[in-house]
């Protein structure tokens, strides 16, 4: 386990974030994912923080990231939310014909610290996380 510093402290604060799609609808591709997550990628670094693991399913997106302690998450991921639904809709016209309104993006939100299991038990159910499984 390696940990990080900065002038003031050393840490390793590990989070699991899961974003929904208003109304749960099935937009995610893959190649939308993979956009959504250089947005992410792109905003990330303002913030203090580095995704580890990206993986979606069908109406959400998993992601494993690190953060610094002075990381305001809850500004990162309105940042986020705003900036990607904007750009989305642009890039990815299909997509407004699936949703209405200027939504993207459910309000909420669920952000999990991983302190409660091994970071890989969680690193290896983000990456299992869209795949077929049999009925």
């Amino acid at each position: 386990m390696k940990l990080e510093s900065n002038n003031h402290s050393v840490f390793l604060m590990h989070y699991h974030l899961v974003l929904v799609v208003k109304y749960r609808r099935r937009v995610f591709t893959d190649e939308i994912s993979a956009r959504a997550r250089e947005i992410f990628e792109y905003i990330a670094p303002k913030y203090g923080i580095t995704v580890e693991e990206w993986n979606h399913d069908m109406d959400h997106v998993h992601v494993l990231f690190r953060a610094q302690p002075k990381t305001e998450l809850s500004k990162f991921i309105n940042a986020y939310k705003s900036a990607s639904s904007r750009l989305l809709k642009q890039e990815y016209p299909q997509i407004r014909r699936q949703l209405w309104r200027e939504y993207f993006w459910s309000r909420s939100f669920c952000l999990l610290t991983t302190g409660g299991a091994p970071i890989e038990v969680i690193r290896k159910y983000i990456e299992q996380q869209g795949e077929r499984r049999p009925s």
